[in-house]
């Protein structure tokens, strides 16, 4: 049985990611929680991956569910569909679009082919991470009205030269002292 790896890429920023182990014979549906998981974000928006080329534009397209839209072609459905038999190329790339209203995109590119399978892992699994993922609905989304009051009540972009904070010079020497601060270091000395 062959087992897939997939490098699942936020497509905004290509340095998060998460590398996700699959077995060919499961479905497209697995594949779509795996990388929710992944990334923390929650399963309650429509989603469609599209087959793709070197050059990441849509092909054929995987869809949770036929959506009220104008298609081409039939959308395979993900339940229905296993990822054995989209894979065309040994570098096979498909986009993952996630909440077509905040418009989560992910880049997500077949890295290795096993036929090792691993019996300490539950398939779909991931197995790499790197970087920090994003909020799914932002901070505000998740605190309220709260985070806002706090973020207010501590923000540091207020802090003005003569309030304790001293910078450096080139040389390394405390400049922007105010003169109390200033007279306070020549007594000590």
């Amino acid at each position: 049985m062959a087992i897939l790896k997939f490098r699942v890429y936020l497509e905004e920023d290509e340095s998060v990611y998460r590398d996700v182990v699959i077995r060919h014979t499961q479905t497209f549906f697995e594949l779509h929680e795996a990388i929710l998981r992944s990334y923390e974000f929650d399963n309650k928006h429509k989603a469609t991956f599209f087959r793709s080329n070197d050059h990441w534009q849509r092909g054929r397209e995987i869809s949770l569910e036929k959506y009220d839209q104008e298609y081409k072609a039939p959308p395979l459905i993900m339940s229905e569909t296993t990822i054995g038999s989209e894979i065309r190329d040994p570098n096979q790339r498909f986009k993952y679009l996630y909440d077509f209203n905040k418009n989560w995109s992910f880049l997500v590119e077949l890295i290795n082919v096993s036929k090792e399978e691993n019996p300490k892992i539950s398939y779909p699994s991931m197995v790499r991470t790197e970087g920090i993922a994003p909020s799914q609905y932002g901070t505000k989304g998740l605190l309220g009205d709260k985070f806002a009051d706090i973020e207010e009540k501590y923000d540091l972009t207020q802090v003005q030269a003569g309030d304790g904070f001293a910078e450096k010079d080139e040389e390394g020497e405390d400049v922007g002292l105010g003169d109390e601060a200033a007279a306070t270091d020549e007594e000590e000395v």
